[in-house]
């Protein structure tokens, strides 16, 4: 255990003790000596935590005094760090916003060393950077208001944007699920409107509110059928992938893989069911002929148009 673990766990058992301690009941819990913990002490008061000192009894904590319970070890702070930075690189403001928030309170209740660590892994750890550093990060659907009537299953009332018709709607769902697919965030409800499982994105939902109206979720749906199967009409897809893009087709495609085949060496037949043809066409140029579509037909002729339509545009 280093000196910052044990700090925060002395302050921890200052807080939770009934009684005062000694500082033989310290450096015996601690297996550190005597002299370690005066060391320990003068740094809580550099830390500015109000430990009280009684030369018959012992040490405590100012009596209605609470520490926040932060006892993290390097490594963990190191794992926040990371989380944290991936929420600053959405392209939702209030979420990024939120994130700095989070940060500049743990930094306020550690010690030097940490918060030393602290700052210089924030400098030096980028978490996707195309997304951190290029769109302009804008106003979303208020997450935390999905997320919290997701928690307690109340109804969301909300207008919806769409992105085909530019038509805007006022939709009410019952909220079952999060998701963050590659760039932006979505909740998967059951729609009153449509009577069915719809994806809506929460950066084209706008006055989102929370009902009084409760709900009870279906037993017989499961987070991978909201998530793969919610919605529209699917299509079976099959794409020869070369293994060069293999690793990245598999960890970016926006649907599940259904089925994986070698058909020949360093070539795999994949199969998954997607229900947007135009978004997928679209998504699988960026791969350009290290994949080549097989099945549907009507996908194999999207993918011609489109690429004899990028052809003319440049001419």
């Amino acid at each position: 255990m280093n000196s910052n673990e044990r700090r925060m766990k002395l302050i921890l058992m200052l807080q939770q003790s009934t009684k005062r301690l000694t500082v033989n009941d310290i450096a015996e819990k601690f297996n550190v000596s005597r002299r370690t913990v005066f060391r320990d002490f003068n740094s809580l008061s550099e830390m500015n935590v109000p430990v009280t000192w009684d030369k018959h009894k012992g040490y405590g904590i100012m009596r209605g005094y609470k520490v926040p319970p932060l006892m993290f070890t390097s490594r963990e702070l190191a794992t926040i760090l990371v989380g944290l930075n991936f929420v600053k690189s959405q392209v939702d403001k209030t979420m990024v916003e939120d994130a700095r928030g989070v940060e500049l309170k743990i930094k306020e209740v550690l010690p030097g060393e940490l918060k030393s660590l602290m700052e210089t892994l924030e400098e030096r750890t980028v978490v996707d950077p195309f997304l951190n550093y290029g769109p302009e990060k804008k106003e979303g659907g208020n997450w935390y208001l999905v997320s919290t009537a997701t928690s307690e299953n109340k109804q969301l009332q909300f207008s919806y944007l769409s992105k085909s018709t530019g038509e805007v709607t006022e939709r009410k769902i019952d909220p079952y699920l999060l998701v963050f697919y590659r760039d932006h965030w979505n909740v998967i409800g059951w729609s009153h409107k449509r009577d069915d499982f719809r994806n809506f994105v929460l950066d084209r939902m706008s006055q989102v509110k929370i009902l009084d109206e409760t709900f009870t979720p279906k037993p017989d749906i499961d987070v991978e059928a909201l998530i793969f199967r919610f919605g529209g009409k699917s299509h079976l897809i099959k794409v020869d992938v070369s293994e060069p893009v293999l690793r990245r087709f598999k960890s970016n495609l926006p649907t599940k893989i259904i089925r994986q085949k070698e058909i020949k060496p360093n070539l795999f037949r994949l199969e998954f069911n997607f229900d947007n043809l135009e978004f997928i066409n679209s998504w699988l140029l960026q791969f350009g002929n290290n994949i080549k579509v097989v099945y549907p037909e009507n996908l194999i002729e999207k993918r011609i148009d489109l690429l004899n339509n990028m052809i003319d545009s440049t001419r």
